[in-house]
């Protein structure tokens, strides 16, 4: 059996690779996270907090429980906090993965990193995994430096990179887009959404596939790994409209330029799979077969 321990187990990713891990005879799970364990399965695994940022902490608790690989979802993603906070970003972005490796290389630890389609501008996208980066948000720049410090380690690692991750638990600590447009939709509430930007929405369940697969294949280098289905914002959010049966009327669509955000997005990014899917069996769910998988769980 394969010791996988799971930072940010928490959050949408962390739960569903609980999900994923708990019961399969290949793999032992150890969750780790700030706080009390929010998942509603408590047994079949352990569970400890950890904090990414404490070094000690991170040393501590990999010396401790010897995990064959670290799949590390815990980050700060939210783009326009990142902008505002960026000591804060780059505590939980950057400092967290020198922790994290670290740790990896004293008790020679694998580490499957998640990253993202924001390390890109987005002028040339739908991207393969040696295209050349250039962020556009202080986000996006957390996030390569991250995957820098990677690629200067000596430890084994591979990095995910995905795209608007979306899916259901039971307890949410933030929400996504498809949960989002559903719930204002559902409200009759008119909703801004923007034509000009492009991407490939993944389920929560691929992307945790996806790393118990870069842990069994002993995946080494960047790995794309999102949905398959290319879209607009707005397409998206008008299938979330069609599938629930709900008044696309209330969507206004509006260019990226008049939302006045923080940080800049890049318009059109999106990955080529082939790497993924050759190497790793990689098999994503269309967005519809996404949908339909999230309405059986709620």
């Amino acid at each position: 059996m394969k010791r996988i321990l799971v930072t940010g187990s928490n959050g949408l990713l962390g739960q569903k690779l609980t999900d994923r891990l708990i019961g399969d005879s290949e793999f032992q799970l150890i969750s780790t996270s700030k706080g009390v364990n929010r998942h509603p399965k408590q047994d079949g695994y352990e569970y400890a907090e950890m904090d990414v940022c404490d070094l000690d902490n991170v040393k501590s608790i990999v010396g401790r429980f010897k995990p064959d690989a670290i799949i590390h979802t815990a980050a700060m993603t939210n783009v326009d906090h990142c902008e505002s906070n960026k000591e804060l970003a780059w505590l939980m972005n950057v400092e967290a993965v020198k922790n994290l490796i670290a740790a990896c290389s004293e008790f020679d630890v694998r580490l499957i990193h998640l990253s993202t389609d924001f390390v890109f501008d987005g002028e040339d996208g739908p991207y393969t995994e040696e295209a050349e980066p250039n962020p556009v948000s202080y986000y996006g720049k957390t996030k390569l430096e991250s995957e820098n410090l990677l690629k200067a380690s000596s430890i084994k690692w591979a990095a995910l990179r995905t795209i608007i991750v979306y899916g259901i638990v039971n307890d949410m600590s933030r929400t996504n887009i498809v949960l989002w447009a559903k719930g204002a939709l559902e409200k009759g509430e008119p909703i801004n959404v923007v034509f000009d930007q492009w991407r490939m929405p993944t389920l929560a369940e691929d992307l945790a596939e996806c790393c118990v697969l870069a842990v069994s294949k002993d995946a080494q280098g960047i790995y794309n790994a999102s949905g398959k289905d290319f879209m607009s914002i707005i397409e998206l959010v008008e299938k979330v409209a069609d599938f629930y049966n709900l008044d696309k009327f209330l969507i206004r669509p509006i260019s990226s330029d008049s939302l006045n955000q923080t940080a800049r997005r890049p318009k059109r990014t999106g990955f080529i799979l082939d790497k993924t899917i050759r190497d790793l069996g990689y098999n994503p769910h269309s967005f519809q077969e996404g949908l339909e998988l999230m309405s059986k769980q709620m």
